[in-house]
C-alpha cells in the first residue's frame, strides 16, 4: 500500500495494490504537470481524501485531473465515465509518495502525444528521474 499527499497535506490519496510500474506519459496535460501514474479503480483499490478541484479539457475529455486548490499539486485523475463493471479508471501521481517504495519501479514511457504507444523499456527507474 502506498499513500501520496499534496505539498500542504489537504489532499491525499492510498493506493490499495503496489504497483509493478509507473508511468511517464509525454501528453500535453501530464508532461506539464510532470506527474508519475499509477493506476486503479477510485474507490476500488484507490481511494482519495480532502478537498479537490478539477480540470477537464476543452474537447470534453476522458478524464478529470484533479489538484489541490491550495497549493497546487496534481493528486489523481479519474475518468469521467465508469467502465462496464461501474468502476472509474483512475492514475494516482506517485510524485506525492515518499520516493524510498518507490525508487526501484521501473518507468513505462507512454507517448500520449502523437502514437498513444507504450515505448520501448530503456531499464530506468525512479531513481533516475528523481535522484
Amino acid at each position: 500500500m502506498l499513500k501520496g499527499k499534496c505539498h500542504c497535506g489537504q489532499a491525499a490519496w492510498k493506493l490499495d495494490t503496489d504497483p509493478e510500474s509507473v508511468t511517464a506519459c509525454n501528453y500535453t496535460v501530464c508532461r506539464r504537470y510532470g506527474v508519475l501514474w499509477a493506476y486503479g479503480h477510485i474507490e476500488h483499490d484507490i481511494h482519495t481524501s480532502g478537498e479537490t478541484a478539477a480540470y477537464r479539457l476543452s474537447d470534453g475529455g476522458a478524464i478529470d485531473f484533479h489538484f489541490c486548490p491550495n497549493c497546487g499539486c496534481v493528486t489523481p485523475y479519474v475518468a469521467t465515465k465508469p467502465d462496464d463493471q461501474g468502476r472509474r479508471w483512475t492514475a494516482v501521481n506517485l510524485r506525492l509518495t515518499e520516493p524510498g517504495p518507490i525508487a526501484e519501479l521501473p518507468i513505462d514511457h507512454f507517448d500520449g502525444h502523437d502514437s498513444f504507444d507504450d515505448l520501448p523499456e530503456d531499464g530506468r527507474t525512479v531513481r533516475d528521474m528523481w535522484f
